[in-house]
């Protein structure tokens, strides 16, 4: 590592200010502050110091997603292997899905990454380190087999529209990753939803609905058990199918502190509190669908913690992040239910609360500041 830090040091003085290349230096730096911690530091005023920062923050998140996209890779191979009739061992299954995910998360990146350069670069800015989180969540939340030049385009809407109109990182109010899979879902909707696009290069015998597909329909009797919902050996988006992975990333988001707690226990609590709504109406057999089974169904999980928690288009206060999940959750439910048009209400639940949470911010903050006045108010008037 001595070495390396001795050659940037070296190149460096090319890419600042006066140097042949200083036109690349947000470039430059954005791979300097990769590998490496900065060497800045606050001189004047008051900071609260610590050892997280955006890189760090970015990282543990990637890290809390590898379960579930590892089993997401073993996932796809066995359904495939599972669609012809043939048994194969886990790695033989892993390696197929390894190869069928490799090439989204390729695309992603270098689509990604390649605008974000692109427009730091422009701007003057350094490049953030925000798509690193969103570049591996979108090839999670898309069926194995989209097509490549699909992804890339919907990676680009993502990026340009879902972000840097806004101002890039920090500033979008929308969910970068949701808004590629929103993309494809209303642009190609013939690519997102339906059995042929859950399992790769599927015989035509082979059923390959998802349960809420199946759910959808009316084919209750055809619904994976609980428990195989829970551990995720069924057809579905890449890394949502697995509960269980999915709590794995949640604890690990929970223990360094990067993952809101209150968002997470806030949208199971709505999609149950749903849920038994639902039971308690009961017309038709959907509703009738146990509450915490919605839980385990579709994308709910993944969305709850990796995609509700996202800290820049979630909400900010405390109040206000209980009342955002809370309505997430419930939001899901009902579109998945009442709405058949969208099997999948996990994902417009949390656009629609993105778009929502900073009017939830300000009555929260406004409700603070007028009990404030209030007390203010009572204290003078009993010392007079």
């Amino acid at each position: 590592m001595k070495a390396l830090r001795n050659y940037i040091d070296k190149i460096k003085p090319n890419f600042e200010k006066g140097g042949k290349l200083h036109l690349f230096y947000s470039t430059f730096e954005a791979f300097e502050s990769f590998l490496f911690v900065s060497n800045k530091v606050t001189s004047k005023g008051s900071h609260i110091r610590d050892n997280i920062d955006m890189k760090r923050t970015m990282s543990v998140v990637v890290i809390a997603l590898v379960p579930a996209l590892l089993f997401g890779m073993w996932n796809v191979g066995y359904q495939h292997f599972l669609s012809m009739g043939e048994e194969v061992t886990i790695f033989v299954a892993f390696w197929f899905g390894f190869l069928k995910v490799l090439p989204l998360i390729i695309v992603s990146y270098v689509v990604g990454l390649g605008i974000e350069f692109a427009f730091a670069q422009i701007r003057g800015h350094a490049v953030n380190e925000g798509f690193l989180v969103t570049g591996i969540l979108i090839p999670m939340i898309v069926p194995p087999d989209i097509p490549l030049w699909m992804l890339a385009i919907a990676t680009a809407f993502a990026v340009v529209i879902g972000k840097e109109v806004f101002g890039g990182t920090g500033m979008n109010i929308l969910n970068p990753a949701l808004t590629a899979r929103a993309f494809l879902f209303f642009a190609y909707p013939q690519d997102m939803s339906g059995g042929k696009v859950w399992i790769s290069e599927k015989l035509d015998a082979f059923s390959g609905e998802t349960p809420l597909g199946d759910a959808l329909v009316g084919n209750f009797d055809n619904l994976p058990s609980a428990f195989q919902m829970f551990v995720g050996d069924i057809p579905g988006s890449v890394g949502e199918t697995s509960v269980i992975a999915i709590i794995i990333g949640a604890f690990i988001l929970l223990f360094t502190g990067v993952g809101s707690w209150r968002i997470m226990f806030s949208v199971i609590i709505g999609g149950l509190f749903m849920g038994f709504l639902f039971n308690l109406v009961a017309v038709n057999e959907y509703m009738r669908l146990p509450a915490w089974e919605h839980l385990v169904m579709g994308g709910f999980a993944f969305g709850a913690v990796f995609m509700a928690t996202d800290p820049v288009t979630a909400s900010q206060t405390n109040k206000g992040k209980y009342i955002y999940g809370f309505l997430i959750g419930l939001i899901a439910v009902l579109i998945r239910v009442v709405n058949p048009a969208y099997p999948e209400g996990m994902m417009l639940a949390i656009l629609l609360m993105n778009v929502f949470a900073p009017l939830i911010d300000f009555y929260v903050v406004d409700a603070n500041v007028k009990r404030r006045k209030k007390r203010a108010t009572i204290v003078i008037n009993q010392s007079k």
